[in-house]
């Protein structure tokens, strides 16, 4: 059900944008107003969590380890699962962020028929996730050849090597098609494994139904509908130089392809699509282990009002000595 709610959310918004353009001709509220406004909460919302999470105490250091720590000389520890220093656990950051190496080396657990428990590997997840998030980054890095004029040099790079194994003409991506094979099949993991399903909520299906729905938006305006290319740049200069208009003509799967941008920038900072930018915030994964070495004390500690034994003894110690019990002052 939770599925069906989130692909029903997505398909209301394509039938808003869909009358507000096509029937409604609001072509300044989908295309200047709306889109500066979802730009808006995407910073300040993204803003706002990543402050409040950077003033979050963290008293001790708690990092994920899973090797052997820095200890003796003659004990050999494990830089990448349990570094010690700064450079090791930028390493190990650089690692995680760019290549997902835990979710590489995490193991599954199911329970068999004959009541043994088997394990197994999540190399198709974690190859399905990698496939998705980077594509999903060079569709981004692409898409600044409308947002700059001359287009950058590392932005054609990036056309030139997606679009190696040309198929006729416009050129066909790579990253179009692995974008959404990677969220179709992460999709039907979410249905299909028992597991998942149960824990999966509206908020795990919404964005992937989201960003299905800008993928394929997004092919059918380059390889189907079409649209005015010169048009729709003019629309984003207008908006890099705060003197936004709306042409005429642009086409209305362009509309529909920009409000589910539009409305995944201001769903972003308030989704679990955040972990974007917790990675770097995570105190189990951004400290190195060097608790044998160094002792740390919590800044956060204020003074408490002690009472010791001695000097409870002396506050009650003529009831203590009455009632026969030991003292160890007499």
């Amino acid at each position: 059900m939770n599925a069906l709610y989130a692909l029903f959310v997505v398909i209301l918004l394509l039938l808003v944008a869909w009358i507000g353009i096509g029937t409604v001709n609001l072509h300044i509220l989908f295309g200047i107003v709306l889109p500066y406004l979802a730009f808006a909460i995407f910073v300040l919302g993204f803003f706002y969590r990543i402050i409040k999470w950077a003033g979050s105490p963290v008293p001790f250091r708690i990092p994920a380890t899973c090797g052997q720590q820095k200890s003796l000389p003659w004990i050999k520890n494990s830089k990448l699962d349990n570094p010690h220093n700064a450079f090791w656990t930028i390493i190990r950051m650089a690692l995680e962020i760019l290549t997902f190496r835990s979710l590489f080396r995490s193991t599954r657990a199911e329970l068999r028929d004959d009541q043994r428990i088997a394990y197994g590997d999540t190399k198709w997840l974690w190859a399905g996730a990698l496939a998705f998030h980077w594509t999903f980054l060079i569709i981004i890095l692409r898409h600044y050849r409308f947002f700059a004029e001359p287009v950058p040099g590392f932005v054609l790079f990036l056309q030139n090597i997606d679009g190696l194994f040309q198929v006729g003409l416009p050129v066909v991506y790579i990253t179009d098609a692995v974008i959404v094979l990677a969220a179709t099949y992460l999709f039907i993991r979410r249905v299909f494994i028992p597991q998942v399903r149960y824990i999966s909520l509206f908020a795990d299906y919404f964005p992937l139904f989201l960003i299905g729905g800008i993928a394929v938006t997004g092919i059918l305006m380059r390889y189907f509908t079409k649209v005015d290319v010169s048009a729709v740049k003019e629309l984003t200069l207008g908006w890099i130089n705060f003197n936004p208009v709306a042409p005429e003509g642009i086409g209305i799967m362009f509309y529909l392809h920009l409000f589910l941008v539009s409305v995944l920038f201001a769903y972003f900072p308030f989704s679990k699509l955040m972990h974007m930018g917790g990675i770097f915030l995570s105190p189990a994964r951004n400290l190195a282990n060097n608790n044998r070495a160094r002792r740390h004390v919590n800044p956060w500690n204020y003074d408490v009002k002690t009472h010791t034994y001695e000097e409870y003894e002396d506050e009650f110690r003529d009831v203590m000595k009455e009632a026969g019990m030991p003292l160890e002052k007499e």
